[in-house]
């Protein structure tokens, strides 16, 4: 289930998947690039956007869309700096923070992200439950539950490829689309009005905290780790014309798909300016309440529209989530897990805080956990801001691609204004805690907000003390030598073969005895999977036990006529338990196993005893692809 990742590739799976140099003209050429700012633009109109924006567009009308426009032009400028880092440095965000930064630093950063990763599932989760509570009637505990199930649809469009992923992700954004543009025309707005709400104005504190949230609903920091690694699915002319090209190209794509986003957040939050700000139900900020009376104002299709863009919003941002936090635990700590496992833990992270929510306080209090996700996710922007236009200015690593001084300028001017604003909440927010808070609570508080603020204060002058202080960075993933040193050939005197008694025996043993030598000790291992088998173990005396028995004896007997030394071995009941523990207890020095090529729901269903295997034996392990 858990391994240590030796393929440095971001996303190795899908690594340069889509070849891009393919003699290719005009539109042709350019739609080879699209499609990573689609998956990522889902992240920007998810359920927790619908929270921010239904309760800015309730409360203050049209007057914080100018909020919702700055965000999107901070997007479009800061994922365009993150897909410029993975094409230039075929790096993502996590694997050059890892690069760059100390152990303890690199820890911290990986929970911070980790913590948006939750705050991200966990809006999805409520918002799937909600639009299908909305659409079906189900209660939100049970709608809840359900949204486990989507752990198989992202294994199953993992296994069909990125471009399929792509196509899907597309769909529901169109669905998404399509929806809010009927109701929108339905709302029929103000235009002179709307056209007001684009002059910033100034913000009281519950304005604040309502924009803060569309902040941090729009411009997502697991979005600048999931871009970077993205774009490196594109295999691209590695020559300056060629890189040049790319990063054109995906400036185009990420326009696009952003604008697209843009639309939908915009579209929320006018139709909740104009059907219930306009009407006197300024207090409408739950997405329930909206779709309850939505009904009044534009008909019966309305709130099917919304329900099922809200289950489209909820599933397409959460197969990004998922491959944003593959990105972070592969690149800080250099782990790779299970896809299915992933799923279900970031799932199971998400669903527990929603149940004891909605067990607890009721449903009632669900749309401002959601505001609550988004503000907590705003909270760590500057964490993944700040080293990414580090990264892209440095021109060392760079070259010729590092950002003009004017991008340089306008991307720090951004930085300062979301940390400022978030500074600016949590002091409002602390000081809120320690009126009403106990000591130990107090404590906490002030513990977590130094350690934030002195991990901010380092990743900001890193750059600057760096290189007088030369020390090395925590994790390096190349070698600092290219010199081969003398290689020592090994030579294995036992060898282990795992046989499943089927059609590939001959290749198995044709591959093991590639590995030995004349004086090589062929250990011959089969695991007895019958139910009395599973039962007594090595007591057990049934037919398919006495046939097995007697057919490893006999690939002994007809090794040994050639000339082989052989033996057998018998293990019964775990399979992967079994084989290691014969291998270890006759001191194979390597084993030789076949693997068929199970993936997704069929490695849940059949085990995975490959991988068990392999990581809990320390010899070399020869897989053979039957």
């Amino acid at each position: 289930m858990f391994s240590k990742n030796n393929n440095e590739a971001s996303l190795s799976e899908v690594h340069e998947s889509v070849d891009t140099t393919a003699r290719k003209k005009g539109w042709r050429r350019i739609f080879s690039f699209l499609g990573p700012a689609y998956l990522v633009s889902v992240g920007y109109m998810d359920p927790g956007n619908w929270a921010t924006d239904l309760a800015g567009g309730s409360k203050f009308g049209y007057t914080l869309i100018w909020v919702l426009l700055m965000s999107n032009l901070m997007a479009l400028l800061l994922q365009g700096l993150s897909a410029r880092l993975g094409i230039v440095r075929r790096r993502d965000l996590a694997q050059a923070n890892r690069e760059t930064y100390p152990r303890a630093v690199n820890f911290i950063l990986y929970l911070l992200a980790e913590i948006a990763i939750a705050a991200t599932d966990l809006a999805e989760v409520l918002g799937m439950a909600i639009g299908i509570q909305l659409l079906t009637g189900l209660p939100l505990v049970w709608g809840v539950s359900i949204t486990v199930l989507d752990t198989f649809l992202l294994l199953y469009l993992q296994r069909l490829g990125i471009r399929k992923m792509e196509a899907f992700i597309i769909s529901l954004v169109a669905v998404i689309g399509i929806s809010f543009l009927v109701q929108i025309v339905m709302a029929k707005p103000d235009m002179g009005e709307l056209a007001t709400g684009f002059i910033p104005t100034v913000m009281n504190d519950e304005a604040l905290y309502i924009a803060i949230g569309i902040i941090g609903a729009t411009v997502m920091p697991h979005n600048l780790y999931l871009h970077s690694a993205l774009v490196q699915t594109r295999k691209i002319d590695r020559t300056d014309a060629g890189i040049k090209q790319a990063i054109r190209f995906n400036r185009i794509d990420t326009t696009i798909a952003l604008n697209l986003a843009f639309f939908v957040n915009a579209a929320i939050l006018v139709v909740a300016a104009s059907v219930f700000f306009k009407t006197g139900n300024s207090d409408v900020a739950e997405i329930k309440e909206a779709h309850r009376l939505l009904p009044e104002f534009l008909g019966n299709l309305a709130p099917i529209l919304f329900a099922v863009a809200l289950i489209a919003a909820g599933q397409s941002s959460t197969i990004t989530g998922t491959l944003a936090g593959q990105i972070i635990m592969e690149g800080y700590l250099s782990l790779r897990i299970n896809p299915l496992l992933r799923r279900l833990i970031t799932r199971m992270v998400a669903i527990i805080p929603a149940l004891i929510v909605i067990i607890i306080y009721g449903e009632e209090n669900v749309d401002a956990l959601l505001i609550l996700s988004q503000v907590i996710l705003s909270l760590q922007l500057g964490f993944a801001i700040i080293p990414l236009i580090h990264f892209v200015s440095d021109k060392k690593t760079m070259g010729k691609f590092a950002i003009k001084p004017l991008t340089k300028f306008a991307a720090w001017l951004i930085a300062s204004v979301l940390v400022y604003l978030n500074l600016k909440m949590l002091v409002n927010e602390m000081g809120n805690a320690f009126i009403n808070g106990v000591w130990w609570q107090q404590l906490l508080i002030s513990a977590a907000a130094l350690i934030c603020i002195a991990v901010l204060l380092y990743i900001i002058l890193n750059p600057f003390i760096a290189g007088k202080l030369k020390k090395p960075a925590s994790i390096k993933i190349h070698a600092e030598t290219n010199t081969l040193k003398q290689l020592e050939i090994p030579s294995f005197n036992k060898v282990a073969i795992a046989l499943d008694f089927s059609i590939h025996d001959d290749k198995l043993l044709a591959y093991a005895i590639g590995q030995g030598k004349a004086n090589t000790h062929y250990l011959l291992i089969h695991i007895v999977e019958s139910a009395s088998a599973k039962l007594f173990g090595d007591e057990s005396d049934d037919y398919e036990s006495r046939k097995d028995k007697e057919r490893l004896e006999s690939y002994v007997t007809q090794l040994q006529e050639r000339g082989f030394t052989a033996e057998g071995f018998l293990g019964y009941k775990n399979r992967a338990k079994e084989i290691v523990r014969l291998a270890h207890e006759a001191e194979a020095d390597m084993l030789v196993m076949g693997a068929h090529g199970h993936t997704g729901i069929q490695d849940f269903i059949y085990g995975e005893t490959v991988n068990t295997v392999r990581h809990e034996l320390k010899i070399p392990v020869l897989i053979v692809n039957l």
